[in-house]
């Protein structure tokens, strides 16, 4: 049987009474896992992949060892189990219609709101719900940013430990989200699953506030605040002083020549 982390699977093998070998097959050393297990399965014994939580191979180790068993011509036979993404949407209560899973967006601030501004434009043109996964470590930042690109009011449901002991999912309006990240000592532990909510009906009718809502000064204002402070902040302190759209402002901040938080 190979693991991501074979002191959690051993747990699950004990419980059962399995005996089964326990292969380590983990992110840094995969590659090496996939050659044990096909080199197993050549000798025609069968390995079962499995996950600490969720499904093998999505978002998780387990591509490449699917990948090389295929390559040396065995067959990969998925045994249907719980997903996060999926145990999230299903007790979502989000409207009907498509879903963009990404999965985890880069670490680096940059590229994570470059990335996040492009698949929130993309979502919002097919009117689908946004699914990302999240570290503990970058929760925060995380809701920080989809607050100065979305605003407030889009829902957020926020599943943490998802098909894991301390399971917890939360709907509420985005601008809720960073008080209830704190209103435990667990809340910023674990794995993170988050949905957006599809775009209102109105927003797609009205369409959102874009930059010609800024005015010169505003621009001038945000500007001067980007030169010293990431978009999502930049954004929020100029909306506050200014009153301009914080969506609008976000996006604006995005284009200019920023530099990443130390």
């Amino acid at each position: 049987m190979a693991a991501e982390d074979t002191r959690v699977t051993r747990v699950l093998l004990a419980h059962v009474g399995s005996s089964a070998r326990l292969i380590g097959a983990r992110a840094h050393n995969e590659a090496q896992a996939a050659e044990a297990i096909v080199a197993l399965l050549a000798q025609g014994r069968s390995v079962a992949l499995v996950s600490d939580a969720g499904t093998p191979a999505i978002s998780d180790p387990g591509a490449r060892v699917v990948a090389a068993v295929r390559a040396a011509g065995h067959s990969v036979v998925p045994v249907p189990g719980p997903s996060a993404v999926i145990t999230l949407l299903s007790a979502a209560g989000l409207a009907d219609g498509p879903v963009l899973f990404e999965g985890f967006l880069p670490s680096r601030a940059r590229a994570r709101r470059e990335r996040l501004a492009a698949l929130a434009a993309a979502a919002d043109g097919v009117g689908a719900a946004l699914v990302l996964y999240e570290a503990p470590h970058r929760i925060v930042e995380l809701v920080d940013d989809l607050l100065a690109h979305y605003g407030g009011q889009r829902g957020v449901v926020i599943g943490r430990e998802l098909t894991k002991l301390h399971e917890e999912i939360a709907l509420m309006p985005l601008d809720q989200a960073p008080a209830w990240l704190t209103a435990g000592p667990h809340r910023q532990r674990g794995e993170f699953v988050l949905a957006l909510a599809q775009a209102p009906a109105a927003d797609a009718a009205e369409g959102e506030p874009g930059a010609a809502a800024i005015d010169a000064q505003t621009r001038r204002l945000l500007t001067l605040l980007a030169a010293e402070l990431p978009p999502a902040r930049a954004a929020r302190l100029a909306h506050e002083i200014s009153g301009a759209p914080r969506e609008a402002l976000y996006r604006l901040a995005m284009s200019l020549p920023l530099r990443d938080p130390p």
